[in-house]
């Protein structure tokens, strides 16, 4: 940590919300967890682009998974006020100012407490969680804490086995849609933070029983 952020954490501490959230995450999972033991959270974000220095998040979509079971009731869906409409956002996710909105720091004390002791899963999760991270920081969320699995190198492990070359996957075949396509996933609700979430929900639970019956039972075993 920087002698600027040393300084800061001091004379800005966290919010109480999120004192608890890190005091939480302090409680590690068990390597020798069986999978099937495990709770996930599956999210998605929508945001302006994919540059994380000017783009900016736009919506937060989520769903649990629990014992290999997508629990429907669980799922939601967050938008901010939008700074801007770009044609290109619209037409990609088609975020429409009618959509009732909350502030950043409602989105993330909702993420926070979705997030709680969970495993946080999405397909190219990093780009995700670290969109999520910039519009926590106003609000003193720092740095998200959880254990992150991504689909997207799930995937290609199952395929390609867990010491892949990354100079040899061919990326268009790992794509959301194109895993969906093979995994007989119908591309419902696409382009949205909670369709992307529960479409990514779907692969996830099938990847999972697949990767079962390669030998990768156990917490230890799927994040190793």
């Amino acid at each position: 940590m920087a002698w600027k952020d040393i300084f800061n954490w001091y004379k800005f501490p966290p919010p109480e919300f999120v004192k608890q959230y890190e005091k939480q995450q302090e409680r590690r999972i068990p390597k020798e967890k069986r999978i099937f033991e495990l709770e996930f959270l599956v999210l998605d974000t929508e945001t302006t682009g994919l540059d994380l220095r000017s783009d900016y998040l736009i919506s937060y979509g989520a769903v649990l998974i629990k014992g290999y079971h997508i629990m429907v009731n669980s799922a939601r869906e967050y938008f901010l006020p939008p700074k801007k409409y770009s044609r290109e956002a619209i037409k990609v996710h088609g975020i429409v100012k009618e959509r009732p909105t909350v502030t950043k720091e409602q989105l993330i004390r909702n993420f926070i407490t979705d997030a709680s002791n969970r495993i946080l899963v999405g397909h190219h999760v990093g780009f995700d969680l670290a969109m999520l991270e910039k519009a926590g920081k106003p609000v003193g969320l720092r740095k998200i804490k959880n254990p992150a699995l991504d689909t997207f190198h799930l995937a290609v492990r199952l395929d390609m086995g867990k010491y892949y070359d990354p100079r040899n996957v061919p990326i268009q075949e790992y794509s959301l849609d194109s895993l969906c396509l093979r995994y007989g996933i119908p591309l419902d609700d696409r382009h949205t933070a909670a369709g992307d979430a529960f479409l990514t929900a779907q692969l996830l639970v099938k990847m999972l029983k697949l990767a079962e019956t390669k030998g990768v039972r156990t917490y230890g075993e799927l994040m190793g």
